[in-house]
């Protein structure tokens, strides 16, 4: 794995160090391709993710980079107090949170129509050139067009929202890099979600290194994953059968009345 393992700072009073997942859990391993972290909203799973990212200096999806987003303040302490191990430091790779997903598609639309204004504003003013000096001026602004164009196979917002999240992915799990993805399946049908666990597969055996946060089952039961659930203020290692939102879950397709009745 590219990365190994983090050690955690000791718990504290303020928020981030009080965080359920510091008072019991001193260090995470990583030892599989894929690491899926599951517990209930607001047991810190997202904020690790987020302190994770900048320690690592990945870049975002979002319209921020890391370090100016006034969103992740906290994630920057924890992430400074963060240790780190490698078998190889990298800084490829991506994070994203689904809310993050809009900002990335207008800036997209936005660079695309800036693009094309400069095509215009080149034309304009080489009207009088020959029409070969003003394609060779015109070329760069094409050229970096086509590569958005190429890269997600079309407009992203002009796709639902689901084909949009896949498209994006395709494009950007492409190989060896650490990829950090905060509940990637709020876009996804479950159809969509055994899709993106191809798209994983794919990834992986190309040598990409992904850790997610989610609630989807189906995403925590890709093959060898390496599951961590928070319970009693510890992330612990467990099996996609013990996992509580997996077993809710059965429970309550077995027999839905059961849980509805109290409605």
């Amino acid at each position: 794995m590219l990365l190994q393992q983090v050690e955690l700072p000791l718990p504290g009073d303020a928020f981030p160090f009080d965080l359920p997942l510091l008072k019991g859990t001193r260090r995470v391993v990583f030892d599989a391709p894929v690491t899926v972290l599951v517990g209930e909203n607001g047991t810190g799973k997202s904020t690790l993710l987020e302190a994770l990212a900048y320690a690592c200096e990945l870049p975002t999806a979002g319209s921020r980079p890391l370090e100016a987003d006034p969103t992740l303040v906290h994630a920057r302490a924890l992430g400074d107090a963060m240790r780190l191990s490698w078998s190889a430091r990298t800084r490829r790779g991506l994070f994203l949170r689904a809310e993050d997903y809009f900002g990335y598609v207008q800036n997209q639309n936005r660079m695309k129509a800036e693009l094309r204004r400069d095509l215009e504003a080149v034309a304009e003013a080489g009207a009088h050139l020959p029409e070969r000096e003003l394609r060779r001026r015109q070329q760069p602004f094409r050229d970096s067009l086509d590569a958005i164009e190429r890269r997600y196979r079309g407009d992203l917002d002009a796709r639902s929202h689901g084909e949009s999240f896949l498209a994006f992915f395709k494009g950007r799990i492409t190989g060896t890099g650490l990829y950090l993805l905060d509940e990637p399946e709020a876009a996804l049908s479950p159809l969509r979600s055994l899709a993106f666990l191809a798209l994983l597969k794919d990834a992986v055996g190309r040598g990409a290194q992904v850790i997610l946060a989610s609630h989807s089952p189906v995403l925590m039961a890709y093959p060898g994953a390496r599951l961590y659930e928070l319970r009693d203020h510890v992330l612990a290692a467990t099996t996609f059968d013990e996992l509580e939102h997996v077993r809710t879950l059965r429970r309550f397709l077995d027999d839905p009345e059961a849980y509805l009745r109290h409605l």
